[in-house]
């Protein structure tokens, strides 16, 4: 008589039948089944190195990645929002809306969606600390990397101090020593599409702001400000509203040549500090804290215009208005309504430049004589686009040059955080685009070449008004040099992610339609295809 087989057992203690060659029961088997259906699907590398993808990160959008991760081809079909939904923990109506709407701002949620997504870190314009396990070879690295100097000297770190969550601006030697370096995620070039670790709470902000680079400070100045951000109303004083001033100022002068995807986190940082603690302040500390927040909220809002992204904009430059308004800061309100009207000509909507800079020009905003010249310029481009006399034009241009040179002759600038690079070389700039828009694009290629030649500009403006050079070129019938023009910001586009350039260029590619066969425009057309 043969022996039977030994009786073998489910993890569960569920004996198994005889005709179940798994190790498994059918119980445990289908629960397994469920939970994988309940994630996502591993997926290569090369899936998210597909050009849509990318296009989709690069818009700062999460609704547009979650689209384009949908439709990839790698799924082999389209996944319904039911199904993705659930692995994100939404229903279907919220990833709709997520999808359609204003991008996703919640930091927490961001990082979860890409968390259980599986994307790799070093695509995302957010950051995440590492896991657990890896913090020991961080912080042995923190101690042997050279510390560096100036705006990227150190963090902005959130730190537990009697139970409140606080944000502390840390230099990099104090890293170092205290060994806190092995909180900072510094990506690991060996591995470039390593999928994020899991969300660490300790190293976010609370409110939802990202750890951010910011110049360092020393020991004690850090001690000052953890206690000013925990206790503000007994603490915020007037070196710490001044520290604040000076990294919005920092910012501001670090965009042009770092771009916005490394400034911007930077200013929301602050400008969260900036929000939350102005609730607990007394009123004149409070005024002081929302004049500095409508500043640093309008350059938000330009580095949102960066990015292409119109209706954070359009956000920021609201709250520098509301906060400016409470302030009772007369010109910065002016001057966000002369940002409105900059931001209408991004979308060439013509009647909106000309009455948002009409409405800048109002003698009661008491603007200083810079920015005034800049309004006088702004209403010429409204006259220019909407087909006026070119005598109202050449008009209202005189009228910028005058009160620039007005400007230039006074010995103080007293409102030196109000267009802070604006210049000769700037006015220049913006007479020319009132020449394209006049029909005059000879002209306004002249003079952008003219400005172009110098090095008064950033490398993100300079990349932005060669586009708008290539542009003028193309509509003046010279399309071989608007290609070699546009080359060349090409490549400064990229170096410094400004989509806004990368309009700029897509208009002149249009532009170039009809010469699409020429070595020139087909090279150009390659270069903003890769």
């Amino acid at each position: 008589m043969a022996t039977p087989p030994p009786a073998r057992y489910c993890a569960c203690g569920t004996r198994l039948s005889r005709d179940n060659a798994a190790a498994q029961c059918h119980a445990c088997q289908r629960k397994r089944q469920v939970a994988a259906a309940a994630r996502p699907p591993a997926v290569p590398a090369a899936f998210w190195g597909d050009e849509r993808m990318l296009e989709a990160l690069d818009t700062w959008h999460f609704g547009k990645v979650l689209y384009a991760y949908r439709t990839h081809p790698h799924h082999g079909r389209v996944l319904s929002q039911d199904v993705v939904a659930d692995w994100l923990g939404l229903t279907q109506a919220q990833l709709s809306r997520i999808e359609n709407g204003a991008a996703p701002q919640d930091l927490g949620k961001l990082m979860q969606w890409a968390h259980s997504l599986g994307a790799p870190a070093d695509l995302l314009w957010f950051k995440l600390p590492r896991a657990k396990h890896q913090a020991p070879r961080r912080a042995a690295a923190a101690k042997t990397e050279p510390i560096q100097s100036g705006a990227q000297g150190g963090l902005l770190l959130p730190v537990v101090i009697n139970g409140h969550s606080v944000m502390v601006p840390v230099d990099a030697r104090t890293l170092a020593e205290s060994g806190l370096g092995s909180l900072l995620d510094q990506p690991d070039s060996s591995k470039e599409h390593e999928a994020m670790s899991p969300l660490n709470r300790r190293a976010v902000l609370k409110g939802g702001i990202a750890v951010a680079a910011l110049p360092g400070l020393g020991l004690e100045e850090i001690q000052h400000v953890a206690a000013a951000l925990d206790d503000a109303r007994r603490y915020m004083d007037g070196p710490v509203v001044e520290y604040l001033r000076r990294q919005i100022a920092a910012c501001k002068s670090d965009d042009g040549s770092l771009g916005p995807k490394k400034t911007l986190p930077v200013m929301l940082g602050l400008l969260g500090a900036i929000e939350e603690h102005a609730r607990d302040v007394r009123p004149a500390v409070r005024r002081e804290l929302l004049t500095i927040g409508a500043d640093g909220a309008e350059f938000a809002g330009w580095l949102y215009r960066d990015i292409h992204q119109p209706l954070q904009a359009g956000h920021w430059y609201d709250r520098a208005m509301e906060w400016a308004q409470e302030a009772n800061d007369q010109a910065v309100q002016g001057y966000v309504l002369l940002k409105k009207s900059q931001m209408a000509y991004d979308e060439r909507d013509a009647v909106r430049v000309l009455t948002l800079a009409e409405a800048a020009g109002q003698p009661h905003w008491q603007l200083p004589l810079k920015v005034q010249a800049e309004v006088a310029q702004q209403q010429a481009r409204g006259f220019a686009m909407l087909g006026d006399p070119m005598d109202d034009v050449e008009r209202a241009l005189g009228e910028a040059h005058h009160l620039l040179t007005q400007h230039e002759g006074a010995s103080i600038d007293a409102t030196p955080h109000l267009s802070p690079h604006y210049n000769r070389a700037n006015l220049m700039l913006q007479t020319a685009s009132c020449y394209i828009e006049a029909g005059q694009p000879a002209r306004a290629a002249d003079l952008y070449g003219t400005v172009l030649e110098g090095d008064a500009l950033s490398r993100r403006d300079q990349g932005y008004f060669l586009a708008r050079r290539a542009c003028s070129l193309a509509l003046a019938g010279r399309p071989d040099d608007a290609a070699s023009v546009g080359l060349a910001a090409v490549e400064l586009s990229d170096a410094t992610n400004s989509l806004r350039t990368k309009r700029e260029l897509a208009r002149a590619m249009a532009t170039l339609q009809p010469w699409a066969t020429r070595p020139g425009p087909r090279e150009l057309r390659e270069a903003l295809r890769a």
